[in-house]
């Protein structure tokens, strides 16, 4: 990535604050977590697979017993959940709360239902990938109407007017679909919870789909992907915090929730 070295230096400012933070001192033994409250704020349910805006938040319940997932990485993976805590309440949160006093909610959702617009070839293509033929038709109407109509998706026509509804595809579901498993869990910097799988799917919307990765301008990548992140965490501030304090064990509620909401999305 172009920006690789702008999140290395992220990476290592939260890795010197995360070795004395108090997630260091909780339990790593495996707990079952308790019912999550459902957020209060508003949901993003077709947001991209960032960690702080999973939708896990709201369709997954740990009180169901799943299947475990292989975790032979725990101490990596342990050390990122502490960097990416440290990101979301020193770095991500603040900011995000920031920008939520400033910028009015009507300007926010626009926003949010511009990128979320934008993100069409990466739907539209493993719906194609996954024979869902109808919902890749969908998909393109809603694309037609929303960039047209809606001024470039900054407004939702289709949704509001058409009840048309898009569904949350990528390549990891795609492959999933296709058989091939999670494998083992991973955490990765700064992006969060993911799994073998995912995260090779992961690199492939990106890298080939995602048109924001085309732009052509590392700087305008880089500022279009900042702003993206900071809008829909303007919607969730509260979600991660909830999800931790209902956890015995935050580290094992948020592996189980993940790898819990994947495989129903799998299987959708």
């Amino acid at each position: 990535m172009k920006y690789t070295h702008v999140w290395m230096l992220i990476l290592v400012l939260c890795v010197i604050t995360g070795l004395g933070s108090p997630a260091w001192s909780q339990s790593s033994s495996a707990q079952k977590q308790d019912t999550v409250q459902q957020s209060e704020q508003d949901t993003d349910p077709s947001s991209s697979d960032d960690f702080f805006e999973e939708d896990f938040f709201e369709e997954s319940s740990a009180d169901n017993a799943i299947d475990p997932v292989a975790d032979p990485f725990y101490y990596f993976n342990y050390a990122m959940y502490v960097v990416n805590d440290n990101v979301y309440f020193y770095v991500l949160k603040p900011i995000a709360t920031g920008y939520k006093t400033v910028m009015p909610t009507p300007a926010r959702k626009g926003i949010r239902n511009f990128f979320h617009n934008l993100m069409f070839p990466v739907r539209f293509v493993n719906n194609l990938l996954q024979w869902k033929l109808e919902q890749a038709s969908d998909e393109f109407g809603i694309f037609l109407v929303n960039s047209t109509a809606g001024i470039l998706g900054f407004n939702q026509v289709a949704q509001k007017y058409l009840d048309m509804h898009t569904q949350k595809e990528d390549l990891g579901q795609t492959l999933g679909t296709y058989g091939i498993k999670e494998g083992f869990y991973l955490v990765l910097p700064v992006l969060g919870p993911s799994s073998l799988r995912d995260a090779i799917g992961r690199a492939g919307d990106y890298f080939v789909f995602d048109p924001i990765d085309h732009v052509g301008s590392w700087e305008l990548e880089l500022g279009l992907d900042v702003l993206d992140i900071v809008n829909r965490t303007s919607f969730r501030i509260g979600d991660y915090e909830r999800l931790k304090k209902a956890a015995l064990d935050p580290y094992v509620a948020i592996r189980d929730a993940y790898i819990q909401n994947r495989r129903m999305q799998v299987n959708q």
